[in-house]
């Protein structure tokens, strides 16, 4: 199968196939399927470009868990080429507002924006789906929901097959959000955004983070570049950047840093001011210590790096967070408004040439579907923050 599979027919589809790779724990195959028949308030999705994520790397490695067989892969932009009459729950949210650019749903419906999502819109949408009643939805916590169902995480049944990015297409279950996407923006800035952006955004509504704040990121893969950035975006008045390789340090200063250091190099790099936002991205045991170390009385630590239970240890003085009066906060996943927020970001970034640029770069060029194999070989070299797939 070839790239550039906007047309079924150009690469040998018939109108109602789709293709996805089916993961099974010891591999990839690549199948064809038939286009599901929607339930109320589901959506039908042609991908236009999937990004490797690393929690897919993380999968491969057996690192986490994911019920099989699967089709992997959530970080995905692309157009609905078919969707149902949304369904809302009874008792659920009232509808959200959005911008001219992108409209936001709610959990409980796939589509309830400004003006409404239809069929030939570029869109991107929550990593899940979530059924927008249960106490953890009615809490704000929807990433959290009860019965959430996780694109890219799930097993293939019966009715939902095409549940992954690494496809044709992916079919979108009521409970999704979805957020319309501009045609201008390069596909390579938005493919992560309902992921890597989002996440960030999500991390940053946590930490309260917004104009004034001295920030400090730790770690600099994608998540990192992108809370720089996003920091930058928030008004912050300066932001240090932290890792240990040298390369991603350099890219640091691309995408808005003030100041880059080594993790040895920290502490003095904070000393003047100390840090009132520190968002920890690298999951390492002492960039957690070091997150708490560099906050100032009153800071806000965000851990957002941090996934694998039971894989980290870390040393904490209690009384350093007592004494220095810190709010230490976990962030996973995110929420309908951050990828909102995350998409006005995006925007704000197609706007400076320099920006975009930097954030085009970070992505590979991209790989058909079906040479997966080699996709993942070069996400697992590092080259890139980010492997590009496209159907």
């Amino acid at each position: 199968m070839s790239a550039g599979l906007l047309s079924p027919s150009a690469a040998g589809l018939g109108g109602g196939e789709a293709a996805a790779q089916l993961y099974d724990g010891s591999g990839f195959r690549l199948v064809r399927e038939p286009l599901p028949a929607l339930g109320p308030g589901e959506a039908l999705v042609q991908v236009e470009l999937a990004t490797l994520c690393g929690s897919d790397l993380h999968t491969l490695a057996g690192h986490r868990s994911t019920p099989l067989r699967s089709v992997l892969g959530h970080e995905a932009v692309g157009r609905v080429v078919a969707m149902d009459a949304p369904s809302a729950r009874p008792g659920g949210p009232g509808a959200g507002s959005g911008t001219a650019a992108s409209g936001i749903g709610v959990p409980g419906t796939v589509s309830a924006c400004a003006p409404p999502i239809a069929v030939g819109d570029r869109v991107t949408w929550t990593v899940a789906a979530s059924c927008g009643q249960c106490d953890r939805c009615r809490g704000g916590l929807e990433q959290k929901c009860r019965s959430l169902l996780k694109y890219g995480h799930e097993a293939v049944t019966e009715r939902w097959r095409l549940n992954g990015g690494l496809g044709t297409h992916v079919h979108l279950l009521a409970g999704t959000t979805l957020v319309r996407v501009a045609e201008e923006l390069p596909v390579e800035l938005v493919a992560p955004a309902n992921c890597a952006t989002a996440t960030v955004a999500g991390a940053a509504r946590r930490a309260g983070l917004g104009p004034g704040d001295v920030v400090v990121v730790v770690g600099c893969g994608l998540l990192g570049l992108t809370a720089v950035a996003y920091a930058r975006w928030l008004g912050a008045a300066s932001v240090v950047a932290v890792d240990v390789d040298a390369a991603r340090r350099a890219s640091a200063l691309e995408f808005g840093a003030d100041r880059v250091c080594a993790p040895s190099e920290l502490a003095s790099a904070a000393a003047a001011r100390g840090a009132s936002v520190v968002l920890e991205l690298s999951g390492h045991p002492s960039g957690v210590e070091q997150a708490v170390a560099v906050a100032e009385v009153g800071a806000r630590v965000a851990l957002i790096g941090s996934v694998s239970e039971g894989a980290t240890t870390v040393i904490l003085d209690p009384a350093v967070i007592v004494r220095r009066m810190l709010t230490v906060v976990g962030s996973h996943n995110y929420g309908a408004e951050d990828l909102l927020g995350a998409v006005d970001f995006l925007e704000w970034v197609g706007a400076d040439a320099a920006l975009s640029a930097a954030f085009t770069r970070a992505v590979s060029p991209a790989f058909a579907l079906a040479e997966l194999d080699a996709a993942l070989a070069a996400a697992k070299g590092g080259r890139w923050a980010r492997v590009a797939v496209r159907p």
